[in-house]
């Protein structure tokens, strides 16, 4: 066995579709072995949900590998309770989620924590904010997750409700969204407001980018209009947050690249305050689906 299987630990992103799980070196932030599952949400074995079963065959199957008992951290969707040991919040679907106690499950120590909070710590552990101390991360696709770090910890709040920067408002007048804000900046580049902002005549954003990189001019004002949407919010965050960087992530980020990035940033130089010539940088996501998984670690290690 190799001096790095010394210091193991499991993270675990529990997905609304997949199973995301990676074996960590803890001295290394570096992912050994990694496992996808099908989350099979609405599935159930008695009382247990059947993805919790997935869990902690997942672990086992590592544990094998590892040659003993590993620690676990988990991430999902839905709000944490601050003691870490469980998802408090998360209506509408993962049933049987909220309030399952992974640690008695598990029979291990397992830090649980908001898969956003996640993909954030992983990048602040070993991707785009290594060694950064102020940061925040938006994540862009079917909606904008995000959250904040901040003097070094993750911003989390009382309920475990902070990060949620797609629910930040950039119109009181339009319509409210699912998280009852007017004007979200979720409703506004998120890939499921789509159909409305084009008119109908795009079924993806990534469809929509086709269209603006092939010269189409209906695309490149619905597009424009989207990103300056984003740069007005992230233009806000910065005065509120004060970040060295930002990171940004999901499908949508992926897809686009320069399309998203060189538009942003000339919005940015138009919105952002910079005093005394300082300014933020805006970088993609490194990690992509290890993310959440290092993250789970990083917040194991660090409680």
């Amino acid at each position: 066995m190799k001096p790095e299987t010394l210091n193991l630990a499991i993270g675990i992103d529990l997905g609304g579709t997949n199973i995301k799980a990676a074996l960590v070196g803890t001295q290394s932030a570096k992912t050994l072995a990694t496992l996808s599952k099908p989350t099979r949400d609405g599935e159930f074995d008695g009382d247990t949900p059947r993805f919790a079963l997935t869990v902690r065959e997942i672990v086992s199957e590592f544990e094998a590998q590892a040659g003993r008992k590993l620690a676990v951290g988990l991430s999902a969707p839905g709000l944490a309770n601050p003691n870490g040991q469980c998802i408090d919040w998360m209506p509408g679907r993962m049933h049987g989620l909220e309030k399952f106690n992974w640690s008695a499950f598990l029979e291990r120590d397992c830090r649980v924590l908001n898969d956003a909070h996640a993909a954030l710590l992983g990048e602040v552990w070993a991707g785009a904010a290594k060694n950064c101390q102020d940061t925040f991360m938006l994540t862009l696709g079917t909606g904008v997750g995000g959250a904040i770090y901040s003097g070094g910890r993750l911003l989390s709040g009382k309920i475990g409700r902070a990060g949620h920067l797609g629910h930040i408002s950039i119109d009181s007048n339009a319509p409210r969204d699912d998280f009852n804000t007017p004007g979200s900046l979720e409703d506004a580049i998120g890939n499921q407001t789509i159909a409305q902002r084009g008119g109908g005549r795009y079924a993806t954003t990534h469809a929509l980018l086709d269209a603006y990189a092939a010269g189409d001019e209906h695309a490149k004002k619905v597009w424009l209009t989207s990103v300056r949407h984003l740069a007005a919010a992230i233009a806000s965050l910065i005065n509120v947050l004060d970040p060295e960087l930002i990171i940004l992530g999901g499908g949508i980020a992926t897809g686009a690249k320069e399309l998203l990035f060189k538009p942003l940033q000339q919005a940015l130089d138009t919105f952002e305050w910079r005093p005394g010539g300082s300014q933020a940088r805006i970088v993609p996501a490194e990690l992509g689906d290890s993310a959440g998984c290092l993250g789970s670690v990083f917040n194991l290690l660090n409680r």
